[in-house]
C-alpha cells in the first residue's frame, strides 16, 4: 500500500506539536511544566503509522527520503526523544521515592517493548553470568541493563555522557539493590577503550552515529560482538536509523526486525580490518 495517504496526517502531527513550543529556540525545558499525557496522545498517532504493515520498506522510503517531509520528521523525532527522556526519568524518580521500587518498574510504560526487544537481541549473542555486557547511552532508567542482568545474569555496565543523568540511573540501580551488578561509567563511546567487556551494545538515540561507530571501530576487538539498535521500514518515521555508511569498516551478521509494539530492529556486526 501506498505511504502517501499519511502524508498529510503527519503534517498534521507535526504541526500539533510545533504548537507546544519551538525546541530549536526554546530547549526542551520549555516543555517541562506541559501534561506530558497530551503529547503522547498526538505521538500515539505517529505510532499507529509507524506499525502499519501494509507499508513496505520501500514505499516508506519515499517519506524518508522526501525533503520536505523530512522537516516534520525532524520536529516529530524530537518529540519523541523529548517523551521517551522524560518518561524514563520521572519514572527513575518514582523508583527512589517507592515503598516498592520493583512494582514501580515494571508499571513503566514501555517494560512490555523492552522484554521482547530483549528476547530478540538474545539471539544475537551469547549473553550469560560469564560475560560482561556494555550498554552505551544507558540513560536515566537503565531498563536495557536491568533485564539482560535479570534474565542473564550478566555483568552489566552502562555508558552515559550525562554526570547527572548518570548519577541519577546508579541511584535507582542502588534503590532496585542491582548496584553491585550493574556499574554506570560516564563517557562517550571512546570510554570503550578503557574497559573489560565481551558484548557491546549501541543504544537506538546514540548520536552522532557517523563518530560513535568510528570510534567503536577505532578501540573494538575484531571478535566482539556489536549489536545496535535502530529503526527500519515505517518505524523510521520515530527516529533517525542508523546508515550503511555510519558503519563502515564493520561486517553486518544478523539483522532481526520488531514484533509487536516493539519498535527496534536490532542488528549485530563485526570489526573488518
Amino acid at each position: 500500500m501506498s505511504c502517501y495517504k499519511y502524508w498529510g496526517k503527519l503534517e498534521e502531527i507535526a504541526n500539533k506539536l510545533s504548537s507546544y513550543g519551538d525546541l530549536e529556540k526554546y530547549g526542551e525545558s520549555a516543555l517541562d511544566k506541559i501534561n506530558i499525557d497530551e503529547i503522547v496522545e498526538i505521538l500515539d498517532e505517529v505510532e499507529i503509522i509507524a506499525h502499519d504493515k501494509t507499508i513496505d520498506f520501500d514505499s516508506a522510503k519515499h517519506i524518508l527520503d522526501d525533503e520536505k517531509m523530512n522537516r516534520t520528521l525532524k520536529l516529530i523525532r524530537k518529540f519523541y526523544v523529548y517523551v521517551g527522556a522524560r518518561l524514563e526519568t520521572e519514572n527513575a524518580l518514582k523508583i527512589l521515592e517507592s515503598d516498592n521500587p520493583l512494582e514501580t518498574l515494571d508499571s513503566f510504560e514501555f517494560y512490555d517493548r523492552y522484554i521482547g526487544l530483549i528476547e530478540n537481541e538474545s539471539q544475537l549473542a551469547k549473553f550469560n553470568k560469564d560475560k560482561t555486557f556494555v550498554f552505551l547511552g544507558s540513560g536515566p532508567l537503565p531498563l536495557t541493563l536491568i533485564m539482560f542482568n535479570k534474565v542473564f545474569n550478566c555483568k552489566c555496565i552502562g555508558i552515559e555522557q550525562v554526570p547527572e543523568v548518570a548519577e541519577l540511573s546508579r541511584k535507582v540501580l542502588k534503590r532496585l539493590e542491582l548496584d553491585n551488578d550493574i556499574q554506570i561509567v560516564v563517557g562517550d563511546e571512546t570510554i570503550i577503550e578503557t574497559l573489560d567487556y565481551d558484548i557491546l551494545m549501541v543504544a537506538a538515540l546514540a548520536e552522532p552515529k557517523d563518530r560513535v561507530f568510528a570510534n567503536i571501530w577505532e578501540y573494538v576487538d575484531e571478535n566482539k560482538p556489536v549489536i545496535y539498535r535502530t529503526y527500519t521500514g515505517m518505524r523510521a518515521i520515530l527516529y533517525s536509523p542508523v546508515l550503511d555508511k555510519d558503519t563502515r569498516g564493520f561486517h553486518k551478521e544478523i539483522m532481526l526486525l520488531p514484533s509487536g509494539k516493539t519498535n527496534n530492529t536490532s542488528v549485530l556486526i563485526r570489526k573488518i580490518e
